[in-house]
């Protein structure tokens, strides 16, 4: 099996190299120390396992699991982790398999030999399950059939067209099939709905003008500019009007 590595400790990612190197059918095809490496790592290399890491900068364990998951082919997902009992006994209670370190080499062997019996298809959904780390610092999307990973503080806004919602970023657009509601619902904090087909960043909000067509929203680093309906005008000016 193949077996990508992730930790943002070099001794802990050593320390499971030696274990594994000590196994028979199974190779370390990579090494990854934070979560954004182990999805551009994970659509390279193809994984059968990841040994993920929970908490790491950049963008942690639980966050790289949910992007991973939506992979076509996703690899089994087993967590390495130094998280209290309670939390724990979420993971348990999900079937979604962990490690606790430092990691031991029985523990290590019953994990990797389980798991197949770990149900790709519904990781994403125990992940989310489980209550931790609900909302993404980054939006993932697939261009030209490969993975982009775009930070939340880059997008200035989501704008739904039939199934498909146009995430508007420093670096251009790209589309994704996540439905405009658990959007607002996740990122309640960060965006606003001024449309029923649009959110907004609020931070990267410069006003809002009224011209012959309506009101639209205008941004203060492009020149984007988005209708705002009646319907939600009113919320829209309170908001403004706090900034």
């Amino acid at each position: 099996m193949k077996i990508i590595i992730v930790d943002d400790e070099k001794p802990a990612r050593d320390r499971l190299n030696r274990l594994i190197a000590g196994m028979d059918e199974h190779q370390v095809v990579a090494e990854a120390s934070n979560g954004h490496q182990a999805v551009e790592l994970t659509e390279k290399h193809e994984p059968d396992i990841i040994l993920l890491d929970i908490r790491m900068p950049v963008m942690d364990g639980l966050e790289a699991a949910r992007h991973i998951s939506k992979n076509k082919n996703p690899p089994a997902i087993i967590f390495t982790t130094a998280f209290s009992d309670h939390a724990l006994e979420a993971f348990e209670t999900h079937a979604v398999d962990y490690l606790l370190k430092p990691v031991k080499i029985d523990r290590l062997q019953d994990a990797i030999s389980s798991s197949k019996r770990l149900n790709r298809a519904q990781t994403g959904e125990r992940l989310q399950d489980i209550g931790l780390n609900e909302v993404r610092n980054h939006i993932c999307a697939r261009v030209r059939g490969n993975l982009k990973l775009i930070p939340l503080e880059e997008i200035y806004y989501f704008h739904a067209e039939q199934k498909y919602v146009t995430v508007r970023h420093s670096g251009g657009e790209v589309l994704i099939e996540e439905p405009l509601k658990a959007l607002e619902i996740e990122f309640r904090d960060e965006f606003h709905r001024i449309h029923r087909n649009a959110l907004v960043r609020l931070d990267k909000v410069a006003g809002m003008k009224n011209n012959a067509d309506g009101h639209q929203m205008i941004f203060s680093e492009i020149d984007d500019k988005m209708e705002v309906s009646r319907r939600h005008l009113p919320g829209v000016r309170k908001i403004l009007k706090a900034m």
